[in-house]
């Protein structure tokens, strides 16, 4: 059975709805305008001239594809949408600078506030803190639900006791449907979320709800791990949901734990992971490696031959760093997929593939192998609060392997489709995913589901509209970001 899933790119400036957060924006420069309002402030073609400019110079710089900008004259940098609004101006700019924006390009993105771009990149967002998959209840594709994948530890909807597996059905009254399930949470600061539970073949409401108020929410990736013994085989399950530098000493911390409990299998869960640091990335292989020796190249980047000629060093592949934890004897790692699966958690598949088998289970990947640097105003004081995060770099393998940076992303070993709702508690044996590398490792089918336990879950026949959506701006970016060469 497939569940036709609609893929989207995701641009973390333009908040659409508030409880999927930052849900693609359509931006066409093809439909902006360039005839100034009449009632422009006065004035204000001069700022925009100004903004963009810097926008422009800081692109031609930096930007990967910087030989196929159109020359500054050529450039429109008064460009507007139709509106005095400064924020869609600078966006409709941005965008027209573009290489094949939204094909060859559909990563690169800009801010309006430098502070919150930041903030989303450091799992930091004014939220829920939950993810959910949004799914068509019944064949006549009208009610949805939102079947809950993941609870941010500390967050408002964690403190309300929502917890993985849960359905959400109605929320401060009012059922989900294929009308308002984009926008039901727009604008909502405190939201009453009405549970649902499956009875008799159908998903109907529990009676219980819970109430939760959105707050700043740190995401703590290290989310979740244990060890499962299956005969003489202990094997490491962690589920991992973002590259973030400030979890990277619990990250190295919890392989110790692994490593000192025996672990000779892994599973890395990685479905509900779209990227992050590169550094970080770097730090998980490190500890996953076999045979971990410091000469060997985790992966090389390409910048654009200025940046390369002006600070050679990016030049100097990556390697691994020596990490204590590392657990030394694996000859294979297991990753759990999706669709969101992207940029950094795709970087550590392609890394270790040159040393050891890396074998996929669940759905194809989202498909980025480039990377991208915050870019703001520099200046003191500061002239406007923009950040840009355009892609700088593309990485390679120690093979000079790079071929997954398409909207197929990595193909999975085992197509398994996370379509059993609702969601079982992580590290549960009968989890989709986990079971089906489980089956593998162990070369044994796991034993049927109990009745009773059949019956608690269902397997949908409609259409699953959204994937592992967060509330968390950052969870969504898709992006993998470095620091700035010196």
């Amino acid at each position: 059975m497939k569940i036709l899933q609609i893929k989207s790119l995701f641009l973390l400036f333009f908040v659409v709805i508030s409880f999927v957060s930052c849900k693609k924006d359509t931006l066409d420069p093809s439909n902006a305008t360039t005839t100034i309002p009449a009632d422009e402030p006065a004035g204000a073609s001069d700022a925009n001239k100004a903004a963009n400019s810097w926008v422009y110079d800081q692109l031609k710089e930096w930007y990967l594809w910087a030989d196929n900008m159109p020359a500054k004259a050529s450039t429109n940098l008064r460009l507007l949408t139709g509106s005095d609004s400064e924020i869609d101006t600078k966006k409709y700019y941005f965008y027209s600078l573009l290489n094949d924006y939204p094909n060859t390009d559909r990563f690169s993105w800009i801010r309006e506030n430098i502070t919150d771009l930041t903030n989303s990149l450091s799992g930091v967002s004014t939220a829920f803190g939950f993810t959910r998959t949004s799914v068509f209840l019944d064949n006549t594709q009208t009610n949805v639900g939102f079947f809950v994948s993941y609870v941010i530890a500390n967050s408002p909807m964690d403190k309300a006791g929502l917890k993985r597996g849960d359905i959400i059905l109605t929320v401060n009254g009012t059922q989900i449907n294929k009308d308002n399930f984009a926008t039901i949470l727009a604008n909502v600061e405190t939201a009453t979320f009405g549970l649902g539970e499956l009875k008799n073949g159908s998903f109907v409401l529990s009676g219980k709800t819970l109430q939760a108020t959105k707050a700043v929410v740190q995401n703590d990736p290290v989310h979740f791990w244990k060890v499962i013994e299956k005969g003489d085989k202990k094997i490491g399950y962690l589920v991992y949901t973002q590259f973030l530098a400030d979890y990277d000493t619990k990250l190295k911390t919890v392989f110790g734990e692994l490593k000192a409990k025996g672990v000779n299998e892994f599973v890395l869960d990685l479905r509900t992971n779209g990227g992050g640091s590169v550094a970080s990335a770097d730090i998980l292989s490190s500890l996953l490696v076999k045979n971990l020796s410091t000469n060997n190249i985790i992966h090389q980047d390409e910048w654009n031959a200025n940046i390369t000629k002006k600070y050679p060093s990016v030049a100097n592949p990556t390697k691994f760093s020596n990490q204590t934890n590392n657990l030394g004897t694996l000859n294979r790692v297991f990753v759990l997929t999706s669709n969101g699966t992207a940029s950094a958690s795709e970087l550590v598949i392609n890394s270790l593939r040159p040393y050891m088998d890396v074998i996929i289970i669940g759905e194809h990947t989202y498909g980025k192998n480039v990377a991208s640097i915050t870019l703001k105003d520099e200046n003191n004081p500061v002239r406007w609060t923009w950040g840009m995060q355009p892609i700088v770099l593309k990485t390679k393998n120690s093979k000079g392997e790079s071929a997954y940076g398409t909207k197929d992303g990595f193909a999975p070993d085992y197509l398994v489709t996370d379509n059993i709702y609702p969601y079982k508690p992580w590290g549960d044996e009968s989890e989709t995913l986990l079971k089906k590398a489980l089956e593998v490792i162990t070369g044994t089918p796991a034993q049927a589901l109990s009745n009773a336990r059949q019956a608690s879950a269902r397997q949908l026949t409609t259409q699953a509209i959204q994937l592992h959506e967060s509330d968390l701006a950052g969870e969504n970016s898709k992006d993998m970001f470095v620091k700035l060469p010196k």
